[in-house]
């Protein structure tokens, strides 16, 4: 019998080097960008494999969790919510989604979250040694939690769940950061590796090099036209969160990206031919994404010049002391971090948000796709309607399915745009 969880991720990370093999066939800087991205993506599958294959430690993760600690320790991870978004998921996501539903996962839960346990029930995922959730974003992910424990091959996996405080403040980024010291401990014991102090260091300070860029990139991003469209700021959150986090081959990724784009800029190209709309696309990217930005681009001028997963401010981190550094990363996770940034505590971080990018990207409407397991922005959309109002800026709430294109068809969405920049005089 083979290892659980491996053939499926084995193929996938085929899938992934034979597409790279065409990537690299294009003259086009970005395209380079992404063929970059893609083989750090293959790196970390491998070094999942031959940790499962011979007996060593890795971890799987459910979302954010201060992957700069899984850095230092020198632990390989996953993050389970990570996999719809593997570009080979494509293929066959809504063949799993139909699974997921045929095993009793209820179609009011999130698709990701039902995606993601039906992937540990189904056995496509390899057991890891630990599993690191997180009590935020939404209680969805709490699901998953409870999957896990329940599974008959997960059932005796050791798991800790970092706790996010409901309001950002000193003591809840102090109570945040004690989490972090403890999930440390968590992780020594059961895996043999030791934490030090000055890798961490290397690796925030290679990390800081990497949000000051990205910082650097989406200032660029203001310009009009717009030189990308937000599928690079997505690369982007790849590259620090998951692929390349505190890896001087992310900072040069980063570096080639601000580069390229002050070109662009100069040049004054745009991602857009004849750009029109820019549009605030007020979440994280469908996985079904391109059958719709390509016709709002052709039929409309539209560029999604900014989205949450491209947007999310992230601070940088004093590395005087290891209580400084553990500060900044709690603060960094729970308080920067899209989703958990606009979901965990007030509706504040959602106003500032809209308020500052609505205003600083010249955006002409502001999108909230109300995914349907996004139910907590669902009670918002009354305030960001309302904030949207006062900067006299067109709002829409779609109400969609960010992984299963079949909840509001391409066809039905083309025709809610069509009616909505007709009515608010964009075309």
């Amino acid at each position: 019998m083979g290892i659980i969880g491996l053939e499926r991720f084995k193929q996938d990370r085929d899938a992934m080097q034979f597409a790279i093999s065409g990537l690299e066939q294009s003259q086009s800087p970005e395209r380079q960008l992404t063929v970059t991205l893609v083989k750090a993506m293959v790196d970390n599958y491998d070094r999942i494999i031959t940790c499962a294959e011979e007996g060593k430690p890795f971890i799987a993760s459910s979302y954010a969790n201060a992957p700069e600690l899984f850095v230092a320790l020198d632990l390989p991870w996953y993050t389970i919510a990570q996999m719809p978004y593997v570009p080979t998921s494509e293929l066959y996501i809504l063949e799993e989604i139909d699974e997921a539903e045929r095993a009793g996962l209820g179609t009011d839960m999130c698709t990701l979250i039902r995606l993601g346990i039906n992937n540990v029930e189904a056995e496509r995922v390899p057991l890891p040694t630990v599993f690191i959730g997180l009590l935020s974003l939404c209680d969805a992910t709490n699901m998953l939690h409870q999957a896990i424990a329940h599974n008959k091959h997960w059932r005796n996996i050791p798991v800790f769940c970092t706790d996010a405080p409901y309001l950002e403040t000193d003591r809840s980024i102090a109570f945040h950061a004690d989490e972090l010291r403890r999930m440390v401990a968590f992780l020594e014991d059961h895996t043999g590796h030791t934490f030090a102090v000055d890798r961490l260091r290397e690796v925030i300070e290679e990390s800081n090099k990497q949000y000051q860029l990205w910082a650097e990139y989406n200032g660029l991003r203001r310009a009009v036209p717009c030189p990308h469209s937000a599928a690079k700021g997505a690369q982007a959150w790849s590259v620090a969160q998951n692929y390349m986090v505190g890896d001087s081959r992310g900072t040069e990724w980063f570096r080639q990206l601000v580069d390229l784009t002050e070109r662009r800029v100069s040049e004054g190209k745009g991602s857009v031919p004849n750009e029109r709309i820019r549009l605030y696309w007020f979440d994280i990217r469908a996985v079904w994404f391109p059958e719709l930005t390509e016709w709002l681009k052709e039929e409309w001028g539209v560029c999604i010049v900014m989205d949450m997963t491209g947007y999310t401010p992230y601070t940088l981190i004093d590395t005087t002391s290891e209580e400084s550094m553990f500060r900044g990363l709690a603060k960094r996770n729970i308080c920067d971090v899209p989703m958990v940034r606009q979901v965990r505590g007030t509706t504040d971080n959602i106003i500032n948000d809209l308020i500052r990018v609505v205003k600083d990207y010249k955006i002409d409407c502001v999108v909230w796709p109300a995914h349907m397991g996004h139910k907590d922005g669902a009670a918002s959309i009354g305030i960001m309607r309302e904030v949207c109002r006062d900067l006299g800026v067109p709002f829409l709430a779609l109400g969609l399915d960010l992984f299963d294109k079949r909840y509001t068809t391409i066809d039905e969405l083309k025709d809610r745009f069509s009616q909505f920049f007709t009515a608010m005089g964009l075309s």
